[in-house]
Protein backbone atom coordinates (compact mmCIF):
# COMPACT_ATOMS: atom_id res chain seq x y z
CA UNK A 1 0.00 0.00 0.00
CA UNK A 2 2.78 2.44 0.94
CA UNK A 3 6.17 2.43 -0.77
CA UNK A 4 8.96 4.74 0.39
CA UNK A 5 11.89 5.10 -2.00
CA UNK A 6 15.23 6.62 -1.00
CA UNK A 7 13.59 9.24 1.19
CA UNK A 8 15.67 12.07 2.66
CA UNK A 9 14.75 14.83 5.10
CA UNK A 10 17.56 17.17 6.09
CA UNK A 11 17.49 19.93 8.68
CA UNK A 12 20.54 22.01 7.86
CA UNK A 13 23.45 19.62 8.23
CA UNK A 14 21.42 17.02 10.15
CA UNK A 15 20.02 14.11 8.11
CA UNK A 16 16.97 13.02 10.11
CA UNK A 17 15.87 10.64 7.34
CA UNK A 18 18.81 9.54 5.25
CA UNK A 19 17.84 7.38 2.28
CA UNK A 20 15.06 5.34 3.88
CA UNK A 21 13.36 2.77 1.64
CA UNK A 22 10.58 0.48 2.85
CA UNK A 23 7.18 -0.97 1.96
CA UNK A 24 3.99 -1.31 3.98
CA UNK A 25 1.76 -4.16 2.88
CA UNK A 26 -1.98 -3.60 2.58
CA UNK A 27 -3.85 -5.12 5.52
CA UNK A 28 -0.77 -5.36 7.73
CA UNK A 29 -0.02 -4.00 11.18
CA UNK A 30 3.62 -3.01 10.83
CA UNK A 31 5.74 -2.06 13.82
CA UNK A 32 8.37 0.64 13.45
CA UNK A 33 11.04 0.57 16.13
CA UNK A 34 14.50 2.01 16.66
CA UNK A 35 16.58 3.93 19.16
CA UNK A 36 15.78 7.55 19.96
CA UNK A 37 16.88 9.78 17.08
CA UNK A 38 16.52 7.02 14.49
CA UNK A 39 14.19 9.19 12.35
CA UNK A 40 10.93 7.33 12.97
CA UNK A 41 8.69 10.31 13.71
CA UNK A 42 10.31 12.42 10.98
CA UNK A 43 9.60 9.61 8.53
CA UNK A 44 5.96 9.60 9.66
CA UNK A 45 5.78 13.37 9.25
CA UNK A 46 7.14 13.24 5.71
CA UNK A 47 4.84 10.41 4.62
CA UNK A 48 1.82 12.15 6.19
CA UNK A 49 2.59 15.49 4.54
CA UNK A 50 3.49 17.37 7.73
CA UNK A 51 7.03 17.91 6.39
CA UNK A 52 8.26 18.29 2.81
CA UNK A 53 10.93 15.73 1.90
CA UNK A 54 14.35 16.91 0.83
CA UNK A 55 14.30 14.20 -1.84
CA UNK A 56 12.83 10.77 -2.50
CA UNK A 57 9.40 9.41 -3.29
CA UNK A 58 6.32 8.09 -1.48
CA UNK A 59 3.51 6.23 -3.23
CA UNK A 60 0.15 4.98 -1.97
CA UNK A 61 -1.60 2.30 -3.99
CA UNK A 62 0.74 3.17 -6.85
CA UNK A 63 -0.07 6.90 -6.78
CA UNK A 64 2.72 9.38 -6.11
CA UNK A 65 1.75 11.25 -2.93
CA UNK A 66 5.15 12.82 -2.25
CA UNK A 67 4.75 16.22 -0.61
CA UNK A 68 0.94 16.26 -0.64
CA UNK A 69 -0.44 18.27 2.31
CA UNK A 70 -2.19 16.46 5.18
CA UNK A 71 -5.72 17.52 4.16
CA UNK A 72 -5.25 15.99 0.71
CA UNK A 73 -3.90 12.76 2.22
CA UNK A 74 -6.80 12.80 4.69
CA UNK A 75 -9.22 12.68 1.74
CA UNK A 76 -7.32 9.68 0.36
CA UNK A 77 -7.66 7.81 3.66
CA UNK A 78 -4.13 8.31 5.04
CA UNK A 79 -4.19 9.51 8.64
CA UNK A 80 -1.71 9.84 11.46
CA UNK A 81 -1.89 10.34 15.20
CA UNK A 82 0.70 12.04 17.36
CA UNK A 83 2.77 11.08 20.37
CA UNK A 84 1.03 13.92 22.22
CA UNK A 85 -2.70 13.76 21.46
CA UNK A 86 -4.13 16.74 19.56
CA UNK A 87 -7.69 16.90 20.83
CA UNK A 88 -9.97 19.97 20.82
CA UNK A 89 -9.83 20.26 24.59
CA UNK A 90 -12.83 22.58 25.11
CA UNK A 91 -15.19 20.36 23.08
CA UNK A 92 -16.77 17.17 24.33
CA UNK A 93 -15.49 13.77 23.30
CA UNK A 94 -18.56 13.23 21.12
CA UNK A 95 -18.14 16.64 19.48
CA UNK A 96 -14.49 15.85 18.72
CA UNK A 97 -15.65 12.81 16.78
CA UNK A 98 -18.56 14.52 15.03
CA UNK A 99 -16.40 17.24 13.54
CA UNK A 100 -14.02 14.83 11.75
CA UNK A 101 -15.79 14.24 8.38
CA UNK A 102 -15.16 17.05 5.93
CA UNK A 103 -17.63 18.78 3.63
CA UNK A 104 -20.43 18.97 6.18
CA UNK A 105 -23.43 21.06 5.15
CA UNK A 106 -23.14 23.21 8.25
CA UNK A 107 -19.82 24.55 7.00
CA UNK A 108 -21.69 26.56 4.33
CA UNK A 109 -23.21 29.92 5.30
CA UNK A 110 -25.87 29.42 2.64
CA UNK A 111 -26.96 26.15 4.23
CA UNK A 112 -27.20 27.72 7.68
CA UNK A 113 -29.93 29.94 6.21
CA UNK A 114 -31.65 27.67 3.71
CA UNK A 115 -30.49 24.12 4.45
CA UNK A 116 -31.27 23.71 8.13
CA UNK A 117 -33.08 20.39 7.67
CA UNK A 118 -30.11 18.95 5.79
CA UNK A 119 -27.77 20.12 8.55
CA UNK A 120 -30.01 18.61 11.24
CA UNK A 121 -30.20 15.28 9.36
CA UNK A 122 -26.42 15.15 8.97
CA UNK A 123 -25.86 15.95 12.64
CA UNK A 124 -28.20 13.14 13.71
CA UNK A 125 -26.32 10.69 11.50
CA UNK A 126 -22.94 11.92 12.75
CA UNK A 127 -24.07 11.68 16.37
CA UNK A 128 -25.24 8.11 15.83
CA UNK A 129 -21.93 7.18 14.20
CA UNK A 130 -19.96 8.87 16.99
CA UNK A 131 -21.92 6.94 19.59
CA UNK A 132 -21.13 3.68 17.76
CA UNK A 133 -17.43 4.57 17.84
CA UNK A 134 -17.58 5.43 21.55
CA UNK A 135 -19.23 2.09 22.29
CA UNK A 136 -16.65 0.22 20.19
CA UNK A 137 -13.83 1.89 22.14
CA UNK A 138 -15.62 1.37 25.50
CA UNK A 139 -15.54 5.07 26.37
CA UNK A 140 -19.26 5.92 26.25
CA UNK A 141 -19.00 7.03 29.88
CA UNK A 142 -16.92 10.06 28.83
CA UNK A 143 -18.97 11.02 25.75
CA UNK A 144 -20.04 14.36 27.25
CA UNK A 145 -16.77 15.06 29.06
CA UNK A 146 -14.54 17.86 27.80
CA UNK A 147 -11.77 16.15 25.82
CA UNK A 148 -9.12 18.16 27.64
CA UNK A 149 -10.10 16.41 30.89
CA UNK A 150 -9.40 12.90 29.60
CA UNK A 151 -6.48 10.77 30.75
CA UNK A 152 -3.58 10.18 28.38
CA UNK A 153 -4.90 6.74 27.41
CA UNK A 154 -8.42 8.01 26.82
CA UNK A 155 -7.05 10.74 24.55
CA UNK A 156 -5.22 8.08 22.53
CA UNK A 157 -8.49 6.14 22.21
CA UNK A 158 -10.20 9.33 21.06
CA UNK A 159 -7.56 9.82 18.36
CA UNK A 160 -8.12 6.24 17.22
CA UNK A 161 -11.85 6.95 17.22
CA UNK A 162 -11.36 9.84 14.84
CA UNK A 163 -10.01 7.46 12.23
CA UNK A 164 -13.24 5.48 12.55
CA UNK A 165 -15.38 8.48 11.61
CA UNK A 166 -14.31 8.12 7.97
CA UNK A 167 -13.09 5.38 5.68
CA UNK A 168 -9.43 5.29 6.70
CA UNK A 169 -7.16 3.11 4.60
CA UNK A 170 -3.84 3.44 6.40
CA UNK A 171 -3.24 4.89 9.87
CA UNK A 172 0.16 5.90 11.26
CA UNK A 173 0.21 5.70 15.07
CA UNK A 174 3.05 7.51 16.82
CA UNK A 175 3.83 6.03 20.25
CA UNK A 176 0.32 5.02 21.26
CA UNK A 177 1.74 3.75 24.55
CA UNK A 178 3.27 7.07 25.65
CA UNK A 179 1.66 8.14 28.94
CA UNK A 180 -0.86 5.27 28.82
CA UNK A 181 -1.42 2.78 31.65
CA UNK A 182 -1.14 -0.92 30.89
CA UNK A 183 -4.89 -1.63 31.01
CA UNK A 184 -5.79 1.11 28.54
CA UNK A 185 -2.86 0.18 26.31
CA UNK A 186 -4.25 -3.34 25.97
CA UNK A 187 -7.67 -1.84 25.16
CA UNK A 188 -6.05 0.24 22.42
CA UNK A 189 -4.26 -2.86 21.13
CA UNK A 190 -7.50 -4.84 21.01
CA UNK A 191 -9.20 -2.02 19.09
CA UNK A 192 -6.35 -1.87 16.56
CA UNK A 193 -6.53 -5.62 16.01
CA UNK A 194 -10.29 -5.52 15.52
CA UNK A 195 -10.15 -2.57 13.11
CA UNK A 196 -7.49 -4.42 11.13
CA UNK A 197 -9.44 -7.68 11.09
CA UNK A 198 -13.00 -6.38 10.60
CA UNK A 199 -12.52 -3.17 8.63
CA UNK A 200 -9.30 -3.88 6.78
CA UNK A 201 -7.35 -0.95 8.24
CA UNK A 202 -3.62 -0.94 7.55
CA UNK A 203 -1.58 0.30 10.51
CA UNK A 204 1.99 1.45 11.01
CA UNK A 205 2.90 1.74 14.69
CA UNK A 206 5.85 3.50 16.31
CA UNK A 207 6.24 2.06 19.80
CA UNK A 208 8.99 1.32 22.33
CA UNK A 209 6.95 -1.25 24.27
CA UNK A 210 8.09 -4.55 22.75
CA UNK A 211 5.32 -6.53 24.47
CA UNK A 212 2.78 -4.32 22.74
CA UNK A 213 4.58 -4.60 19.40
CA UNK A 214 4.72 -8.38 19.83
CA UNK A 215 0.99 -8.55 20.55
CA UNK A 216 -0.33 -6.62 17.56
CA UNK A 217 2.35 -6.35 14.86
CA UNK A 218 3.28 -8.81 12.12
CA UNK A 219 6.30 -7.41 10.30
CA UNK A 220 8.58 -5.18 12.35
CA UNK A 221 10.92 -2.63 10.77
CA UNK A 222 13.88 -1.28 12.71
CA UNK A 223 15.32 2.13 11.79
CA UNK A 224 18.68 3.55 12.77
CA UNK A 225 20.43 6.72 11.64
CA UNK A 226 17.61 7.72 9.33
CA UNK A 227 17.28 4.52 7.31
CA UNK A 228 15.86 1.00 7.50
CA UNK A 229 18.24 -1.29 9.32
CA UNK A 230 16.30 -4.56 9.39
CA UNK A 231 12.86 -6.08 8.82
CA UNK A 232 11.26 -9.32 9.97
CA UNK A 233 9.33 -10.86 12.83
CA UNK A 234 9.93 -9.46 16.29
CA UNK A 235 11.95 -12.55 17.20
CA UNK A 236 14.14 -12.08 14.13
CA UNK A 237 14.61 -8.39 14.89
CA UNK A 238 15.58 -9.10 18.48
CA UNK A 239 18.19 -11.61 17.32
CA UNK A 240 19.68 -9.30 14.68
CA UNK A 241 23.24 -8.25 15.58
CA UNK A 242 22.96 -4.91 13.76
CA UNK A 243 19.77 -4.06 15.63
CA UNK A 244 21.36 -4.92 18.96
CA UNK A 245 24.37 -2.77 18.16
CA UNK A 246 22.08 0.13 17.18
CA UNK A 247 20.22 -0.08 20.50
CA UNK A 248 23.00 -1.04 22.89
CA UNK A 249 26.32 -1.29 21.11
CA UNK A 250 27.13 -4.39 23.17
CA UNK A 251 26.62 -7.38 20.85
CA UNK A 252 24.43 -10.46 21.02
CA UNK A 253 24.91 -11.20 24.70
CA UNK A 254 22.31 -8.54 25.56
CA UNK A 255 19.86 -9.26 22.74
CA UNK A 256 16.90 -9.82 25.09
CA UNK A 257 17.12 -6.16 26.09
CA UNK A 258 16.30 -4.79 22.66
CA UNK A 259 13.47 -2.33 23.00
CA UNK A 260 13.50 -2.40 26.78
Amino acid sequence: MIVVENLHKHFGGFNAVDGASLSIEKGSITGLIGPNGAGKTTLFNVIAGVLEPTSGRVTMDGEDITGLPPHELFKKGLLRTFQIAHEFHSMTVRENLMMVPGGQSGESLWNTWFGRKRIADEERALRAKADEVLEFLTITHVADEKAGNLSGGQKKLLELGRTMMLDAKVVFLDEVGAGVNRTLLMTIGDAILQLNRDRGYTFVVIEHDMDFIGKICGPVICMAEGKKLAEGSLAEIKANEQVIEAYLGTGLKNKDKVGA
